[in-house]
């Protein structure tokens, strides 16, 4: 029985604060993007991100009911169809109806403002299945790497035929510096890069460097010993 009189008065006090609530009204205008409710799918409006919520009808109308004053931010939550956010403000049983972006700032308030009951225009629809790329033989060859491809392909193919089209001169420079790069390679790949560097900025073959060093010093000799043997004759 002690308890009685807190009860009542906590009832009074809830009585009190709905006689001072609001019912946020409005509705979804249909368009191109979601032409009924059919389309909208299972949708709900919501202040605050569920503090308040209502349900939406057929015809598009929808209510929240007992909203005390405050500022709040109203959204249409729609799992096929996106929505503007508004702000709603309650103040002495009138309400503002205001454009909202979310991430700004509450205050100041923006000085537009919208018609009341509220109205949703739904923005656009939400696509989540994207088609598969059929094959396009266009695209694929305007890829650089498969042009690369292609390219090298073609000129495998076509080195026998220009091969066996040049004049003999032509022929010859080409297997020497075919030679010419395959020493090269054949240098570095055993290690001996003094070597493959020296031919490669000298335009000749790796180990042509050493015979030539090689031939002038058995010049050199030869010279030496023609020159002993002429002062032991003398």
């Amino acid at each position: 029985m002690a308890r009685l009189p807190q009860v009542l008065l906590v009832h009074l006090l809830s009585c009190v604060a709905l006689g001072f609530a609001l019912d946020i009204t409005g509705k979804v205008a249909w368009s191109d993007v979601c032409p009924d409710a059919a389309s909208l799918g299972r949708a709900r409006v919501s202040l605050d991100d569920g503090t308040y919520n209502g349900g939406i009808m057929h015809d598009g109308k929808f209510v929240i009911p007992d909203v005390p004053d405050g500022t709040y931010i109203l959204s249409l939550i729609s799992h096929d169809h996106s929505f503007d956010q508004l702000r709603i403000d309650i103040n002495n049983s009138t309400t503002e109806v205001r454009p909202y972006v979310s991430g700004t700032p509450m205050t100041p308030p923006s000085p537009v403002l919208l018609p009341y009951p509220v109205v949703f225009t739904p923005r656009e629809k939400h696509t989540y299945f994207v088609p598969p790329e059929s094959f396009n033989i266009i695209s694929m060859l305007s890829n650089p790497m498969m042009l690369l491809m292609v390219f090298g392909g073609g000129m495998m193919l076509a080195m026998p035929y220009l091969i066996k089209n040049m004049d003999p001169e032509t022929l010859e420079d080409f297997k020497e510096q075919q030679g010419r790069m395959t020493g090269i390679q054949n240098a570095f790949q055993s290690g001996d890069l003094k070597s493959g560097l020296n031919a490669l900025m000298a335009g000749e073959e790796p180990g042509s460097s050493q015979s030539n060093a090689a031939t002038s010093s058995n010049k050199v000799a030869g010279g030496t010993k023609a020159r002993g043997s002429k002062k032991v004759k003398r």
